[in-house]
């Protein structure tokens, strides 16, 4: 049976630049997740080390488009399990 991969994004809690922000991450691959936020039409610029950070106002339509909505904590453990998380120290 082959592996589901997916693309996850969190509760919108971090608070920057006037909005609150989410993280777009995938539980697998690095590739899965650029192309999924191209697709969405995220710039490049959003993408950090192991992440995409996404306002607000846009997660209704990432969820519309095959993300599921996961909260902070499961993002962080699918993305430490996929062993693409960069930590803090290594950023």
């Amino acid at each position: 049976m082959l592996a589901t991969m997916a693309i996850l994004v969190d509760t919108p809690l971090w608070p920057a630049h006037g909005r609150l922000w989410s993280h777009l991450v995938s539980d697998s691959d690095l590739d899965e997740l650029h192309a999924f936020a191209a697709r969405a039409g995220i710039p490049p610029q959003a993408f950090d080390l192991d992440h995409y950070d996404v306002p607000e106002e846009r997660v209704d339509d990432l969820v519309a488009a095959g993300a599921r909505r996961v909260t902070a904590g499961q993002l962080t453990r699918a993305l430490i399990a996929s062993g693409l998380r960069v930590r803090a120290k290594d950023r």
